[in-house]
């Protein structure tokens, strides 16, 4: 039996490529496990924003290769953002690898793997050597009962506004956006096949234009909220530039958009943000929220920020932490700046480690708090959330998100996947707040996110226990 395996590393970009290739590895008769060492071809689909994460897709390359040691039938693969900026460099690294697709490869990719497929007839006559291995999953991989709950549509790929720290232009290339027509195509599809939640992604969403008529991007949200049978909609990632009245008059509209809004500003120092090549003002990017917030009151506002980026000043730094208490965000992805080879920044003199990681940790504190009050408004409410499949620390409990984001975990209700699969949005009674998210128990599910929730069967074991109580 053929089956395949794909980690995938990064943003929602890749996490939207490697559903495609999923896709395309199914229509060739490929099945999909979560176990690498049962996989007749095993894909790494990798990133290349941070260096953290180039190191750790070189390491876990080397780590897979025993799985071709252990036999030579299994075919490993790597594609993605490291593959397209280390095409030529992968191969003399990595040798053993037997094939490597780039950012625009994906279709290529679909090609070589139903070529591949006749060879795997047999392949479920597993060697001793591979079936001995047990290598875990290092990132996220598409399989499973749940996986086909939520779904990522691209709209757009690559990006114009080259800020000067970000390798996305260098290896996606500049804007390539999508007809209308295709994204609604992909949409239907996705839902037919069961998704509840759609996630329109692109390097910089809100700068869509549709190439024949000129649509933006709030009238592509309007075209995709209308489809029968979609439950929630989201979308990721904007750019504050892009932002209009238009598109947030438009978040405000829309009932099936989840209520979270992602809007990166990176630094609160208007010095470092012309360095960055940011094209906006921190004045902007307060009129902007405070817009938002006017239309929009109930949301989540997450962002993203970066400390330690070259030229940052303590003073810079300081005004970074007075943006994050004026604002309040409910979330924030915090990173110390990571050079990336072939960008401006990484050629400019850089902050020491230690000083980018002192300030991380400040940074933390003050995002927590912020963070922590978002998820202490749950506490004594009933939310409704989709599985995402078990707790990963936690096996005998289920990790599931709200519509604005919030990881919510909590004991699993006695039932198969395959009824928690039909009944997906569960309602939670949220117990605890952390700052991780909120904990709490299920107390029924339902089949769509504006359905009525049933209670699941109780267990004839616990049925026992209170009768012999009572």
């Amino acid at each position: 039996m053929a089956c395949i395996y794909i980690e995938t590393f990064g943003c929602q970009m890749n996490e939207a490529d490697s559903q495609e290739i999923i896709d395309r590895a199914s229509a060739a008769g490929y099945e999909v496990t979560s176990d690498p060492s049962a996989a007749s071809v095993v894909v790494l689909n990798t990133c290349t924003v941070r260096d953290s994460a180039e190191r750790r897709a070189y390491g876990r390359m080397a780590h897979l290769r025993a799985l071709k040691t252990g036999d030579s039938r299994v075919k490993l693969i790597v594609c993605g953002c490291l593959a397209e900026q280390d095409r030529d460099r992968m191969r003399l690294r990595a040798p053993y690898l037997d094939g490597v697709f780039g950012t625009s490869d994906v279709a290529r990719l679909g090609e070589q793997l139903a070529a591949w497929r006749p060879g795997f007839e047999d392949f479920s006559e597993a060697s001793e050597a591979r079936a001995l291995l047990r290598l875990g999953g290092e990132a996220d991989c598409i399989a499973g009962a749940f996986s086909h709950l939520r779904a990522f549509v691209t709209v757009q790929r690559g990006c114009s506004y080259y800020c000067t720290y970000c390798i996305v232009p260098h290896v996606r290339g500049r804007f390539d956006h999508r007809s209308l027509a295709d994204v609604l195509t992909d949409v239907r599809a996705k839902v037919s096949l069961g998704a509840r939640e759609i996630t329109l992604v692109g390097q910089t969403v809100n700068a869509y234009r549709e190439p024949a008529r000129g649509a933006d991007f709030a009238d592509l949200l309007e075209r995709v909220a209308a489809l029968e049978g979609l439950d929630r909609l989201g979308f990721l990632t904007s750019h504050p530039k892009d932002f209009t009245e238009k598109l947030v008059r438009t978040l405000g509209a829309l009932a099936r958009l989840n209520p979270r809004f992602h809007l990166p500003v990176q630094s609160g120092s208007n010095a470092v943000l012309r360095r960055m090549n940011r094209k906006y003002t921190i004045e902007e990017y307060l009129e902007k929220v405070a817009a938002f917030r006017s239309y929009c009151p109930s949301w989540a506002l997450s962002t993203d920020l970066i400390v330690g980026f070259p030229g940052e000043s303590e003073a810079d730094f300081e005004a970074t932490l007075e943006l994050c208490e004026r604002v309040g965000f409910a979330q924030a992805f915090m990173f110390v700046y990571s050079p990336r080879r072939g960008t401006p920044a990484a050629r400019w003199e850089q902050i020491p480690s230690d000083v980018g990681g002192e300030r991380l940790r400040r940074l933390a504190t003050v995002v927590d708090r912020s963070v922590r009050g978002w998820h202490d408004r749950k506490v004594g409410t009933t939310v409704r959330a989709l599985v995402k499949g078990p707790s990963r620390k936690d096996a005998s409990k289920l990790a599931l998100k709200t519509s604005d984001n919030v990881t919510v975990v909590a004991p699993a209700p006695i039932c198969s996947e395959t009824a928690l699969a039909e009944r997906p949005w569960l309602d939670v009674s949220v117990s605890q707040a952390h700052v991780w998210g909120c904990s709490g128990t299920v107390a029924g599910g339902a089949e769509r996110y504006d359905g009525p929730a049933i209670p699941f069967a109780v267990s004839p074991l616990f049925d026992i226990v209170s009768l012999v109580r009572s």
